[in-house]
């Protein structure tokens, strides 16, 4: 259930894990730099063909209705659960073929141990298939303006109406603080 203004209070989960990694420009990219700002974070890869396009299309589709508080006071963080194939270079042109607009949005890579340590912090499961696809968690998590873990969306197929209220509801809370 959505946080409504000026109603009940989205609950606290705990300090968001912190990760420093490596965005699509090559510029290194943390949790600290992003404070001060509602952060999504997802866990995506780009040679998914089903829900990983679905998500960030999903996100992507937030972007306008965020208006200009977009890429200012609202973030969104997809990490690639497949940094093997995920170079800068191509978190890019996935990023440009889907829309988004770099200025709110980080796509980041880094080395498979702190991807996979990442991933971990942020309770999603990931495991390279035979095939080579990667089976992980769908999990989006909203980050608070003080960088605390405030909701976790499960699954590609959440309702963004949903989030939308949700980072509404925070960007309220963070201008009353």
């Amino acid at each position: 259930m959505p946080a409504i203004a000026g109603t009940a209070r989205l609950a606290m989960i705990g300090p968001a894990p912190p990760f420093t990694l490596t965005s699509q420009d090559n510029r290194r990219v943390s949790l600290t730099q992003l404070q001060g700002q509602v952060i999504a974070v997802t866990f995506i890869y780009t040679s998914c063909l089903d829900t990983c396009p679905l998500l960030t299309a999903k996100l992507a589709g937030l972007q306008a209705r965020l208006g200009r508080d977009f890429g200012r006071k609202i973030s969104f963080v997809a990490i690639t659960v497949d940094p093997a194939r995920d170079t800068p270079e191509v978190l890019r042109r996935y990023a440009l073929a889907h829309g988004v607009d770099l200025n709110g949005w980080a796509f980041l890579t880094g080395t498979l141990m702190q991807i996979r340590d990442v991933a971990r912090e942020y309770g999603v499961y990931v495991r390279t298939t035979p095939r080579g696809d990667v089976d992980h968690t769908f999990l989006t998590s909203l980050v608070d303006q003080r960088g605390i873990l405030r909701v976790q969306y499960l699954g590609a197929r959440f309702d963004p109406d949903e989030l939308l209220g949700d980072i509404r509801a925070l960007l309220q809370e963070g201008s009353k603080q």
